[in-house]
């Protein structure tokens, strides 16, 4: 027998972008605790999933009997989460080789709580980083601490723009069950054939399975934010100038009446002269305005393709290919947002830079909704067949 409700703990849940995804696609998804160690991060949290149990602690120090007990004995159907991944990220300059840094174990406090409460499913999410990891040693260790407790696990490399999602994010995907029962991931809802910087590994690549030519293309940058009003540097705009022009513009609005976080980085005098040259990379800008910076900084975003991953400095162009494709500044939080999929209703707390910090490390929730599909779809089969 179908359940009415299917109760979600989120671990390190950061702004609950993924948690938001599964309720978003389906109310029977209820996520009833949630942890992290970052208190602007779990603010946020709070703030858009209310009837939540939300601790702003280091998750060592809490344990999933305290949960438990917190949220009254409840089933545990699903636990998602990502554990810090600094230790292994590729997106970082310098990739850390310290295989001791204790980012790098806290997969383990994960698996103590799927223990605990030996849920239907598991999501575990991260950086691309994690599969070539040490060797790959570190990826298999994870699979084999799951497999201990009783639990298959199966992993892919899902990037956001074959969900819905206008932006060419890669994340590394596992889904664990209990030992025996089957593994499905979402296929892909958009044709998007990029190149992976996790794996070669083609069958760990969910979009290659299906004909691109079957999908409607990828969202664009200009699909997410067009109907966004023109903003100057330094300037803010309160009220949306224009209707909806798409579907995904529609859905992001979610009945929002007022326009927020479209405030502009005010760039000093030199910045605004170094943008209006900027292109595709830093090459565009002419010899001698700056003085060093990666290929991607200083540039212009496409109009016309996914945008590239949005990090926690987007409104900085001296850190990242974060300039409007037409006007001459950096993308606002409202339009980083939109590019990660988070709908203009959502609540974000804290100061601009925590808040451009926690678009920017979220996970998008349009492609949370994608894998809670499969999660459901999953668990409902396997209810329909007790």
């Amino acid at each position: 027998m179908k359940k009415e409700n299917y109760n979600i703990i989120d671990l390190f849940c950061g702004t609950g972008g993924f948690s938001y995804g599964f309720t978003q696609y389906n109310n029977k998804f209820k996520v009833v605790a949630a942890v992290d160690i970052l208190e602007i991060a779990t603010k946020t949290m709070k703030a858009n999933h209310r009837e939540c149990v939300v601790y702003n602690e280091d998750i060592r120090k809490i344990s999933p009997e305290t949960v438990s007990k917190e949220i009254k004995g409840k089933q545990v159907d699903v636990i998602i989460g990502g554990p810090p991944c600094q230790g292994f990220s590729s997106i970082r300059p310098f990739r850390s080789q310290e295989k001791n840094d204790d980012r790098n174990t806290l997969f383990e406090q994960f698996a103590i709580y799927v223990d605990f409460f030996k849920p239907q499913i598991f999501v575990f999410e991260n950086v691309v980083g994690l599969v070539t990891y040490n060797g790959g040693k570190t990826l298999e260790a994870i699979q084999n601490c799951f497999r201990e407790i009783g639990y298959d696990t199966e992993w892919r490399i899902l990037n956001a723009a074959n969900y819905g999602v206008p932006q060419k994010r890669e994340r590394f995907i596992m889904i664990g069950r209990p030992i025996g029962n089957e593994i499905s991931f979402p296929k892909a809802t958009h044709a998007f054939n990029g190149k992976t910087i996790g794996t070669k590994d083609r069958n760990k690549m969910e979009m290659l399975k299906v004909q691109c030519d079957d999908l409607p293309p990828a969202l664009t940058i200009w699909d997410a934010i067009s109907d966004l009003p023109e903003v100057e540097s330094g300037h803010e705009i309160l009220e949306y100038d224009k209707a909806p022009e798409n579907e995904y513009q529609m859905a992001r609005r979610n009945g929002a009446e007022h326009l927020t976080m479209h405030r502009a980085t005010l760039h000093p005098p030199k910045m605004l002269e170094i943008i209006k040259y900027a292109g595709d990379s830093i090459k565009s800008i002419p010899e001698g305005m700056i003085t060093s910076g990666f290929s991607s900084c200083y540039s212009r975003l496409r109009a016309d393709e996914p945008g590239v991953t949005i990090t926690v400095k987007f409104t900085n162009p001296a850190s990242s290919k974060c300039i409007h494709p037409f006007q001459n500044r950096a993308l606002t939080p409202r339009e980083g947002a939109r590019i990660q999929s988070f709908d203009d209703t959502y609540i974000f707390c804290g100061s601009k830079t925590q808040i451009t910090t926690q678009i920017g490390n979220a996970v998008p929730p349009q492609l949370g909704s994608a894998i809670a599909k499969s999660v459901l779809e999953m668990m409902e089969d396997e209810d329909g067949s007790n």
